[in-house]
């Protein structure tokens, strides 16, 4: 008998057909109920904590950053997380709801081909499912852009929604405001460089504000002005420190103290040189990356300059965006070095801390949240919050398409694509049928994760949705089927849209699996 060559080296595992879909199923399931209960006004928050060095502890009910910090062996779950990593990107917003649409898809395609239901023909309901719920959401959207007011009170209402299964869910009417006016200030960028966030424990949430301009996390150094008008300003990233040969392994040998005096002269002399090129530049504010030392400080503290040292990186690229400066190395040529401007710079109190408020700067669209809360985690989580209303508000800005929130948008598009499943032929229809049932898996969750009785909600739920034009969603504070329309409850069309695609890709992915192929360990050779 000849022995068949193995196709594959020692340890190495394959898994076919139904094992390895199962496997895929299971992990993309595990993740998705892992999250689910995040999902909703009444979600509940997790606890991540890191076996690195000091075991830094999260504390978060944003999907993305949940997901992020996992780590995963299953395949099917990489393909989950990857995509809620897509939607925070790409729209900031209903990461948890992509993981669990696509969980609850999977969970339905399983079913499907336990019933020997091909995947393939799984997919194309899928497909049609999608195409139909994405037309039956573009039916319904609201789109006040032309009325500026109403407009407004729609951000206002997203931002109210967004912020309602997070963190800032007490204060959210607070917040809301202070995300719409910074993405107002905008002007329809959705570049959300220019909105700074900084975080200062102490004082409570509502103490939280929007400063118009912008505000470096630094003291003003000894013996210099406290206040400027009409600030030229400065952004460097250069070396100023004074006693030190900057070649590194380099020896100075010397026969005499003097001479040590000599060197130590010429080494203040090139700064004092240096000082006199950046002054050059007729400024009145310099502000470094790097040390200053005291020699350079005293010379522009002498020279009525206001000079801050060790503006991180964050702080000087946003600096330099902001005051519309560029940053500058070499200090040669004056005349090409594009100065920053703002009206007025000065010292301010927050808490207990000294910060630098640059006030009137030439982008003016630039603006700076500062958060004030208990402690450093309750800040983290209320800046995730934040990023997200904002990431939602500035692209509702773009695209300005509004729906309901609230389970709304879900049994909208369940009505449609059951009908669909009535009037196709063939198996495909079960797949369809079934992403109707996973569509409405999503007001399930909001009601279970509200400890209200979910089935019976849902049936209800779905009788309001025969009529015409209904506005039924869930309305978790009452635990009844409520307006959405009265409540205010909004969700941008964009986020929605996302999930759903998002969502029907990842699971037809997972689906098109049907083998495994897992490769040996890396052995450790015994180098003796």
């Amino acid at each position: 008998m000849v022995q068949v060559e193995r196709l594959f080296k020692d340890e190495a595992t394959e898994e076919k057909g139904e094992r390895a879909r199962m496997a895929s199923f299971i992990g993309a399931m595990a993740i998705a109920d892992l999250v689910k209960t995040t999902l909703g006004p009444k979600g509940m928050d997790k606890i991540l904590q890191s076996t690195g060095r000091g075991h830094s502890v999260t504390v978060t009910n944003d999907g993305a950053t949940i997901l992020k910090s996992l780590h995963i062996d299953n395949p099917a779950a990489k393909v989950l997380v990857e995509i809620s990593k897509v939607q925070d990107d790409e729209v900031g917003d209903g990461t948890t709801s992509v993981v669990v649409l696509a969980g609850e898809l999977l969970r339905e395609a399983e079913k499907l081909v336990a019933t020997k239901i091909h995947p393939m023909t799984i997919i194309a309901g899928f497909r049609m499912a999608a195409e139909c719920a994405r037309e039956a959401l573009l039916k319904r959207v609201m789109d006040n852009k032309e009325d500026p007011e109403k407009f407004k009170a729609d951000l206002m209402k997203i931002a109210m929604t967004t912020l309602s299964s997070k963190i800032l869910s007490q204060d959210k009417k607070h917040f809301a405001k202070l995300a719409v006016d910074a993405v107002m200030r905008l002007k329809g960028s959705t570049n959300l460089e220019s909105i700074q966030i900084i975080k200062k424990p102490g004082g409570s949430l509502i103490d939280s504000f929007l400063d118009e301009g912008f505000i470096l996390d630094k003291k003003i150094g000894i013996g210099q002005p406290k206040r400027i008008e009409n600030a030229k300003i400065l952004v460097a990233n250069t070396a100023m420190d004074t006693d030190k040969v900057k070649i590194y392994g380099a020896r100075v040998r010397v026969d005499s103290m003097n001479r040590v005096a000599e060197i130590e002269a010429a080494e203040k002399e090139k700064m004092r040189e240096k000082v006199q090129k950046i002054l050059a530049h007729g400024i009145n504010c310099f502000v470094n990356r790097q040390l200053i030392y005291n020699f350079p400080e005293e010379l522009f503290a002498d020279a009525g300059i206001l000079a801050i040292e060790h503006a991180d990186f964050d702080g000087i690229e946003r600096l330099a965006l902001v005051t519309g400066g560029d940053i500058a190395s070499t200090f040669d040529n004056p005349e090409s070095v594009k100065l920053g401007h703002c009206k007025l710079i000065e010292e301010i109190m927050i808490g207990e801390d000294k910060l630098i408020k640059f006030s009137g700067v030439e982008m003016g669209q630039a603006c700076t949240i500062v958060l004030r809360g208990a402690s450093n985690h309750v800040l983290d989580e209320a800046e995730r919050s934040l990023h997200d209303a904002l990431c939602v508000l500035s692209q509702t800005v773009n695209d300005s398409r509004v729906l309901l929130g609230g389970g709304w948008p879900e049994m909208v598009m369940a009505k449609a694509v059951d009908e669909l499943a009535r009037k196709t032929p063939g198996k495909k229809s079960h797949a369809i049928e079934a992403f109707s049932r996973a569509l409405i898996a999503i007001p399930t969750i909001i009601a279970d994760n509200a400890g209200l009785d979910s089935a019976d909600l849902v049936a209800r739920l779905r009788a309001e949705h025969h009529k015409e034009g209904s506005t039924a969603g869930i309305d978790v504070i009452t635990g009844a089927v409520g307006d959405m329309a009265e409540r205010g409850i909004s969700e941008a069309f964009k986020v929605k849209q996302a999930v759903l695609l998002s969502a029907t890709e990842a699971a037809e992915m997972i689906l098109r699996v049907d083998e495994i192929i897992t490769c040996a360990p890396r052995k450790r050779e015994d180098r003796m």
